[in-house]
């Protein structure tokens, strides 16, 4: 029985759609997980993996944080109650974890980003947005040179010990 229940964490928990590009483009300052206000056909297009948020970002306006480009494909069975497939969708926070994020955000050159979108414990749909600064192509190779190197030293330790 207990075996059951971990199975079930395990799905409810569970990374569906991560921006793998981020990492890449953007030195990540600081993470949020926060809730998605969605739509039933949407959750199931999520549940499906039919969700892209390579190109999506978030905005403060208004006083609340939304989720723009985040690509939901529409559910095949959903018919007439369908979605938009790049609909804004409203980042769910508490009001003080809002203007802390909106004061790191409102530096020049900061962006939020969101990292991945999974599933939490109750079956909740949650992303994890990042407060983040571009990063310039010389900087992007220079942190490629820094991985290669210590891969290369890590690889020679291993060697070393056999």
């Amino acid at each position: 029985m207990a075996k059951q229940s971990a199975d079930k964490d395990d799905f409810n928990d569970r990374v569906v759609c991560r921006n793998r590009r981020a990492r890449h483009d953007y030195d990540i300052l600081d993470t949020l997980e926060c809730g998605l206000e969605l739509l039933g056909s949407e959750v199931k297009s999520i549940r499906a993996h039919k969700i892209s948020i390579e190109e999506a970002f978030a905005r403060i306006e208004d006083g609340e944080l939304w989720l723009l480009g985040c690509d939901i494909q529409p559910y095949p069975q959903a018919n007439l109650m369908n979605h938009e497939p790049r609909r804004p969708r409203k980042l769910l926070l508490r009001k003080r974890e809002l203007r802390k994020f909106a004061e790191d955000a409102a530096h020049q050159g900061l962006t939020l980003v969101p990292l991945d979108i999974h599933f939490s414990q109750r079956g909740m749909v949650k992303a994890t947005v990042a407060v983040a600064k571009g990063r310039k192509l010389h900087d992007k190779r220079e942190r490629m040179k820094k991985e290669s190197a210590a891969k290369e030293m890590r690889a020679a330790l291993r060697k070393a010990q056999r």
